[in-house]
């Protein structure tokens, strides 16, 4: 590691050598974290500077870029170490969950589940197939990637689970083309509500401090789901299309979008339910209670234009109608962490076709994002700054 270091005189006051070395201190501590995990020393190497790679200030992060910037003549030994060489994803990613635990773990977290499409060529890569992705807005050839994310109080928010969607008919109906793409031959097909049901379980066993579970329609509308999430007793607020039918509590069956038209302007509320762009976020808010005391239907309406967004609650505790706000507000996260992780640690950027070698990729960028996180904390600064200088006092 060199010992001088030359640092941006615009943001000179704000990133200091001490930064640099808190900062370098942190990633030698997870490279020790993660070394158990590999037999070889070559290993544990490729391991640290692929995760030096995903956070270099490169344009593409795949094992052709990484290569030469760590030090490596050719990318046969990064590729070797993401196909090839024998160590467990699952580990790693029970690692990455931990550390987020350890660092950012807050009794009043919320897990936020949302899918994301990885644009791809050809149809070699595992899962990949012409199918609708809401990240590119429209169908096209992809990968779907179902994903765990974790928010706390502070704002603090990274992916903390992943999961890659194998599609039915087009896969799992040819066995000889999933055993090309690496897909284990014991998997069985799985819808992403079944996906994240599986992660949630994971993130519950896993000591995962949290008190709510939000999601969009995909998931709040799917009964299997929110069954799974009551039946642990896990508090959720998940979106719901607008012809939902629910019980009101007088008993009679109504499309959620008919309740929200007969609510008296006295029904709504104006509250923020978090800070975006373009400052606080502010909507009316009302309350539909339902035949279950455990359950209420929340609306939103915007003060642009009046559209409404559902949100179905499950409330056990029956906590305020502020705190079901700030959990629907809480969706938003997971997308920040997408833009972040796709910008800054290269989540969309592999060339694997594998599927053991798109878990390893994704949660190699997943724990470098958790990194850059903790590191924000520590000395709230420009990301930017942060990787360019942070990885150059490592060349």
């Amino acid at each position: 590691m060199a010992t001088t270091l030359d640092i941006d005189p615009e943001i000179d006051d704000a990133i200091t050598p001490e930064d640099l070395r808190e900062w370098n201190k942190e990633f030698n501590e997870i490279s020790k974290r993660i070394a158990g995990l590999f037999y070889r020393p070559e290993s544990r190497r490729h391991a640290e500077q692929y995760l030096q790679g995903l956070l270099k200030p490169i344009e593409r992060k795949n094992a052709w870029t990484i290569a030469p910037e760590v030090g490596e003549k050719e990318p046969k030994a990064i590729q070797r170490f993401l196909n090839l060489t024998p160590w467990d994803e699952g580990k790693l990613r029970d690692m990455v969950r931990d550390y987020v635990t350890e660092h950012f773990g807050d009794p009043r977290g919320v897990l936020i589940a949302d899918p994301t499409g990885f644009p791809k060529k050809g149809s070699k890569s595992a899962g990949v197939q012409r199918q609708y992705s809401g990240t590119l807005g429209r169908i096209d050839n992809c990968q779907i990637g179902t994903f765990l994310a974790y928010v706390n109080t502070s704002k603090e928010r990274t992916l903390i689970d992943r999961e890659l969607y194998i599609p039915k008919k087009t896969w799992f109906a040819d066995p000889d083309r999933c055993a090309e793409a690496g897909i284990p031959a014991h998997l069985t097909f799985a819808t992403r509500p079944q996906q994240v049901a599986a992660m949630i379980d994971r993130a519950v066993e896993g000591g995962v401090p949290f008190s709510w579970f939000t999601a969009d329609e995909e998931f709040g509308q799917n009964p299997g789901l929110r069954d799974h999430l009551e039946q642990r007793d896990i508090a959720y607020v998940m979106a719901i299309p607008k012809n939902t039918e629910i019980a009101s509590s007088d008993g009679q069956d109504t499309e959620i979008q008919e309740a929200a038209q007969n609510l008296s302007r006295t029904a709504w509320q104006r509250h923020a339910c978090g800070i975006g762009a373009k400052g606080f976020r502010s909507y009316d808010w009302a309350l539909i209670a339902s035949g279950h005391p455990s359950h209420q239907y929340l609306i939103r309406r915007s003060l642009d234009d009046g559209e409404l967004a559902y949100y179905h609650c499950f409330n056990p505790r029956h906590e305020h109608l502020l705190e079901l706000i700030r959990v629907a507000g809480s969706r938003w996260p997971v997308e920040e962490c997408f833009e972040a992780e796709k910008s800054e640690v290269g989540l969309d950027q592999y060339q694997v076709r594998l599927y053991h070698a798109w878990y390893r990729h994704v949660t190699l960028a997943m724990l470098a994002h958790a990194f850059l996180t903790l590191c924000t904390r520590k000395r709230a600064t420009a990301k930017k700054g942060l990787h360019t200088l942070w990885t150059t006092s490592r060349q």
